[in-house]
């Protein structure tokens, strides 16, 4: 299995969910349970020397592979959240995205200070919702050891919102 397979299966849908988007969609990937095993052992083969004590995933595709990936290393799975879908207590925060803005959440005794966290999500845009993630991160005061994503819009300068963190991208889109 090679990343040119996983990158073959993702398919372009012009014009979602909006006119003039290219929308990557993910969804054979996680139809094959060779290509999405592969995906999660790429990811796991990023960290298993230092590996974290928690996945952080970002709603909601990233809560696919931050699931499986949480399995694979035995830790635990942290959401990060659309604003109103978390139950508990949260702390918030906003950004910009290419057809809009949003507001993400995490619960506010989710991370403590001093907990290993790699955040993952399935792409890469503009940074926006990574880079809300990571500010949420940084405000209880755990530490991220790496953030990964399948697929990266380079186009999209998202690295630039990402800051000093290692960025572990699969698949590029130039």
């Amino acid at each position: 299995m090679s990343i040119k397979e996983i990158e073959s299966a993702i398919r372009d849908i012009k014009d979602f969910p909006k006119k003039g988007i290219i929308f990557k969609d993910i969804t054979p990937v996680l139809q094959s349970g060779k290509l999405f095993s592969e995906v999660i052992d790429i990811f796991y083969s990023q960290y298993k020397k230092n590996p974290p004590d928690y996945i952080v995933a970002i709603d909601s595709r990233g809560f696919l592979f931050g699931a499986a990936l949480a399995y694979r290393f035995g830790c635990g799975i942290v959401p990060v959240r659309k604003k109103g879908k978390l139950p508990y207590k949260t702390i918030e925060e906003s950004y910009d995205l290419e057809y809009g803005t949003a507001t993400v959440e995490i619960h506010e005794d989710a991370l403590k200070k001093g907990d290993r966290v790699v955040l993952i999500d399935d792409l890469l845009a503009t940074g926006g919702t990574a880079g809300a993630a990571i500010k949420l991160i940084e405000k209880l005061g755990a530490e991220i050891i790496g953030i990964s994503f399948l697929v990266e819009l380079e186009f999209l300068k998202g690295r630039n919102s990402i800051g000093k963190y290692s960025v572990n991208s699969l698949i590029f889109v130039p």
